[in-house]
Order: C-alpha cells, then sequence, then structure tokens
C-alpha cells in the first residue's frame, strides 16, 4: 500500500512568482516531491506565446528540484459553471480550455488531471428537468474532454465532490450516482478527488457530513485526498498545527486505517492549504506548512 504525501500549490498563487523559487521551497523545505499543481499558476487562459514561455521554465524547475508532478487540478479562479453552463458557445469554450490544461498536462509529463465536476445556476438546479438536462449534458462534455485526453496519453480524471447540491456529488448518495454515471461509457476512468472538509452540512444524514465515512465508502475509487484540518463548520483550509489540531478531527493514522481497511492500495494524500493575505496569517504560511507537513510525516505509511 503507499499513501504518498504530496502538496497542492494553490497557497503560492500571488506568493511565488517564478517557478524555481516554489519548487526550491517544496524540495529543500517541506522535503518532499510529490505536487499537484493549481491551474491557477500555469494557465490555459494565458495566450500560446506566454503559456510555452512558462512551459519551459516549469520544465526547468521540476527537473532542478527533482518534482514529480503527480496531477493538475482547477483552483479558485476556475470556480465557474464550465461545462455545466447553460450557454453552449462557453461550454464549447470551456471543452477547448480543458484540452489546453490536458496539454499542459502531457508537457509535464503529468497523466492526471482534476477540477469540480460542474457548476448549476440557481435556475438550472432549482428545476429538476433542467438540472436533468445540464447534467446530462455536463457529462457529455466530460468525455469529450477525456477522449482527447486519452490520445494525449492522459490515464485518468478526477473530479471532486463537493458540499452544494448545486456543484454536484455533495452527499454520499449523490456522489455515488454521479461517479457511476460519469463512469458509463467513459474514454478514461474517472477518479475522486476527496477533500475531508467537503459535504452537505445541512443533509439529515450524518454521515454526509462524516469524513471517515466518505473515506469508507469510496476507498477504492480515491485517487487523491484533499487534506486540511477540519473543523464543525467546515469553514476553512486549515493547517495542521497545534492550534487547529486541538480544534479538528483530521489525523493520519484514522485516515490511512480507514482507507487501508476498505480496499484502498495506492492514493496520493496532497495537503490543500489556503491563507488569508492577514496578517499572522500570512506570515506565517509557510512555516504552517512546513509544520502540516511534518505532522503528516510522522504516520509510518506516508512515503
Amino acid at each position: 500500500m503507499k499513501f504518498n504525501l504530496g502538496i497542492n500549490t494553490g497557497f503560492a498563487v500571488n506568493r511565488f512568482c517564478e517557478p524555481t523559487e516554489l519548487f526550491n521551497f517544496i524540495n529543500r523545505n517541506l522535503k518532499i516531491n510529490n505536487v499537484q499543481l493549481s491551474a491557477d499558476l500555469i494557465s490555459p487562459f494565458y495566450e500560446k506565446k506566454l503559456l510555452n514561455k512558462q512551459l519551459k521554465k516549469y520544465k526547468m524547475a521540476i527537473n532542478k528540484n527533482s518534482i514529480f508532478i503527480s496531477s493538475i487540478f482547477t483552483g479558485a479562479f476556475t470556480r465557474f459553471n464550465h461545462l455545466a453552463h447553460s450557454d453552449n458557445d462557453i461550454q464549447k469554450f470551456w471543452i477547448k480550455w480543458f484540452k489546453i490544461l490536458v496539454n499542459i498536462s502531457s508537457e509535464l509529463e503529468c497523466d492526471t488531471i482534476g477540477s469540480h465536476f460542474g457548476i448549476f445556476s440557481y435556475k438550472d438546479n432549482n428545476s429538476q428537468k433542467l438540472r436533468k438536462i445540464r447534467r446530462r449534458q455536463n457529462i457529455e462534455n466530460w468525455h469529450k474532454v477525456a477522449e482527447y485526453a486519452k490520445k494525449q496519453g492522459i490515464k485518468s480524471i478526477m473530479w471532486e465532490p463537493m458540499s452544494i447540491s448545486r456543484e454536484q456529488g455533495e452527499t454520499i448518495s449523490e456522489c455515488k450516482k454521479l461517479q457511476s454515471d460519469v463512469n458509463k461509457s467513459a474514454p478514461l476512468p474517472f477518479k475522486l478527488c476527496m477533500d475531508v472538509d467537503h459535504g452537505e452540512l445541512t443533509s439529515k444524514d450524518k454521515r454526509d457530513i462524516d469524513p471517515y465515512h466518505w473515506l469508507k465508502v469510496f476507498a477504492k475509487d480515491i485517487k487523491v485526498v484533499h487534506l486540511k484540518q477540519s473543523l464543525k463548520d467546515k469553514g476553512g483550509h486549515w493547517p495542521f498545527t497545534n492550534k487547529y489540531n486541538k480544534l479538528g478531527k483530521i489525523f493520519p493514522d484514522k485516515v490511512i486505517d480507514t482507507l487501508q481497511k476498505n480496499g484502498c492500495k495506492e492514493t496520493d494524500l496532497i495537503l490543500e492549504l489556503s491563507f488569508r493575505e492577514r496578517n499572522p496569517v500570512d506570515k506565517n504560511a509557510l512555516n504552517d506548512i512546513k509544520k502540516s507537513i511534518n505532522f503528516w510525516k510522522k504516520n509510518k505509511f506516508v512515503n
């Protein structure tokens, strides 16, 4: 069984401009090499010439610091309806956008991309008829991306169950249905990126907000676990520091034990931490990330 510790680079947005500086920090200070690269840092929104320039920089920095890009994932600046949008032309734009993300991933020798599944508008989510149409369209659009991705050497696509019905997969039953439906006749396997801080807070079934029950039910479908310390209100991407560990419920031994007992043979344990641009939070961010990594390294099964 392999549990590969890594970091999502969402924390680096506006804190690191140059990939050499970022990957040097991850390699030398955190002493890990597994990275889930945020699409907010090397973006399909860039025009081609600029994107190629950035790709060259990233390749050099990756090689210099022995970094392994295990997956590329959408970030805070792609929290859009995207493939679930009601406008056909906007859907086409996002299909093209994800194809560019596939190209970026291939260039960086990464065989997995991921995102939230797609977000429904109030109007579409509140109409049973429209929601059914959008959901089917959303799946079909992901299959179009997957067809292209397969030709470019991508091995799997991940989607992340969220916390409200508009963002999909918010309860265990809804996640099961969507995971089953998106994999029917799919060109590539669709796997889960499971966030321990997600789940519908207003659900009558309290298992829907129990991170360990989610890990138990979906252990065999999980490719990545997004880690952060989780409090009762599920209100932040808190680090694993003494302050938050006293209040939180996410602990390495329990996470790994749950995955092991329920058939998970390998997964990436990716710290997805974010920090407000307020002090002392911003000043302490890098040190808190280091403390969080060291907290997880204590488990004997973590690579």
